[in-house]
């Protein structure tokens, strides 16, 4: 097998660098460091640091969003109001594909979604794109006519929420596996507990202010 390219090293070294310190606590120099490149080499396939980062997120982030796409597009060729359970299931899964317990690799993606998700450098934000977009606003229409009592405000919440506890729970599980589910069974049986969870979370009552 032929050696990774010059540029899918700067992005495999810029993804672990970017997961482990944040986009403020990683410097070019220690990602060319790592990937056995040069300075320069940066600049020439990516631009700037901003559009690296922009290029790791959307390596990570874009096959879940395609996933995600997908798997609401077979709930509605099945009907055109599927239930909560089934929305998170579609929306969550994903997730849980892409970021398997026991597997370094989805445990780095997660640290980098969980970065994503908090960092405040604007930088962090830039990668999102029309494709992203459209999925957002797809399931959000969904969740909106599963659950018209919402508000669009807490409904965006809640559905932020269901990213931040799928990415943590697996940054968790490959941190600190529990003692008592060492089988491959335990991945499995994780994605039905978070589903069970975060359908009933999504379907709570609205918040009274």
């Amino acid at each position: 097998m032929a050696p990774p390219d010059t540029r899918t090293q700067i992005l495999d070294a810029a993804e672990h660098l970017f997961a482990e310190r944040g986009y403020r606590g990683t410097s070019v120099r220690a990602i060319t460091d790592r990937a056995g490149a040069n300075l320069a080499a940066v600049g020439y396939h990516f631009g700037s640091k901003a559009e690296l980062m922009s290029a790791v997120a959307r390596r990570v982030v874009e096959p879940i969003i395609a996933a995600q796409s997908a798997g609401l597009d077979r709930l509605l060729a099945g009907t055109t109001e599927p239930g909560v359970a089934e929305l998170v299931e579609a929306f969550a899964g994903p997730l849980f594909d892409g970021m398997p317990a026991g597997d370094e690799g989805g445990a780095r993606r997660s640290r980098l979604i969980v970065m994503i998700l908090s960092d405040p450098a604007e930088e962090v934000r830039g990668w999102a794109g029309a494709d992203q977009d459209a999925v957002r606003e797809r399931y959000l229409a969904a969740f909106a006519r599963a659950l018209p009592a919402l508000s669009p405000e807490e409904l965006w919440f809640r559905i932020r929420g269901v990213l931040a506890v799928t990415a943590v729970d697996r940054v968790e599980v490959h941190q600190r596996p529990a003692p008592d589910c060492p089988s491959p069974d335990a991945g499995e049986a994780a994605r039905h507990w978070a589903v069970t969870f975060l359908a009933a979370a999504m379907s709570a009552p609205p918040t009274r202010t």
